[in-house]
């Protein structure tokens, strides 16, 4: 139920005054939804985003409609949100890629690679090495054409085949994709198992390699109930961008035991419970994700959805 005035909003030191959600719903979120989404609603669900305040969403992928056919509809989706005033990143695997994203004037772009040998294999089919050489010609000609790029990192504190992943092995790969040319990078808990030290382990390690905080995002699932508490390790450290999903919507096809995203609610909750600022409206974004729900057939995950909405109060 809704109350108003909570959360009361009480600061807490070492924080940032402000934090940019990076929105992954309308990409990740329903990239592993088993049936497509019409390109229609899924337009709507990006306008309903924009309008609670988000201003970077996640368009979608120019990937080969094989490996995701949930996202088969770049090219159609993309000219009915381009004129959006907010940021609208695809994800693009390789110089194909960005050609059909260019051309329909997209003017931020992400490479999605891998910490591991295993999850590059089963998600790209190359070695870590040949996805990274795979990516430097389209970084180069990102960047060439004044075009913003997010690197991508999966698997940055645990494999599901290889185990735990050496944070030596993590700072390497963020590196080469930070010598490309990369403008940021996201720093991916795919399968949701790092814990608040492990974060600050692996932040402080790519401080100590030149990579910052400020140029860094983080992406954390809540497989083990730990993305909230993972997102405050490393907003203590300087992080303030932060990747999430309207209604904790999402997963990873390519890794079985990858659960849901953290959910956007949940984390503007928290947010604005430690006095932070997100400019999100949450009441709008709550009712976007229960309009999503419905029609995806079932209720959203998100503890703050489920709490704010009807559906919650009906269960109370």
């Amino acid at each position: 139920m809704t109350v108003p005035g909570l959360p009361m909003a009480v600061p807490a030191g070492n924080l940032p005054a402000r934090v940019r959600i990076h929105e992954v719903g309308a990409r990740d979120g329903l990239q592993n939804e088993k049936a497509t989404v019409p390109t229609e609603v899924k337009a709507e669900f990006i306008r309903r985003l924009a309008d609670a305040g988000l201003t970077t969403i996640e368009a979608t992928s120019f990937v080969h409609p094989k490996w995701v056919p949930q996202l088969a509809d770049a090219e159609r989706l993309y000219p009915l949100v381009g004129d959006l005033p907010v940021a609208l990143p695809v994800l693009v695997p390789n110089e194909r890629g960005l050609d059909r994203a260019l051309a329909l004037g997209a003017r931020r772009v992400a490479v999605f690679a891998s910490a591991t040998e295993s999850f590059a294999k089963a998600n790209l089919n190359r070695t870590v090495n040949e996805a990274l050489a795979m990516f430097e010609p389209v970084v180069s000609r990102a960047k060439t054409e004044s075009v913003h790029v997010r690197g991508y990192l999966s698997m940055c504190f645990g494999d599901p085949w290889e185990g735990p992943v050496p944070i030596p092995q993590v700072v390497r790969v963020c590196r080469a994709l930070m010598d490309m040319g990369c403008d940021e990078l996201s720093l991916g808990d795919t399968i949701g198992v790092a814990t608040p030290g492990h974060v600050v382990a692996l932040l402080a390690a790519l401080d100590e390699a030149g990579i910052p905080p400020s140029a860094l995002g983080v992406h954390f699932h809540d497989t083990y109930g730990q993305a909230l508490a993972n997102t405050l390790a490393a907003l203590q450290q300087g992080v303030t961008t932060v990747d999430a999903s309207a209604g904790g919507l999402g997963g990873c096809p390519y890794a079985k035991s990858a659960t849901g995203n953290l959910a956007t609610e949940d984390l503007v909750w928290m947010l604005r419970g430690l006095g932070i600022d997100t400019g999100i409206d949450l009441g709008r974004l709550v009712a976007t994700s229960t309009w999503m729900a419905a029609h995806l057939g079932r209720p959203s995950p998100s503890r703050t959805v489920r709490a704010l909405s009807h559906e919650g109060t009906e269960e109370q």
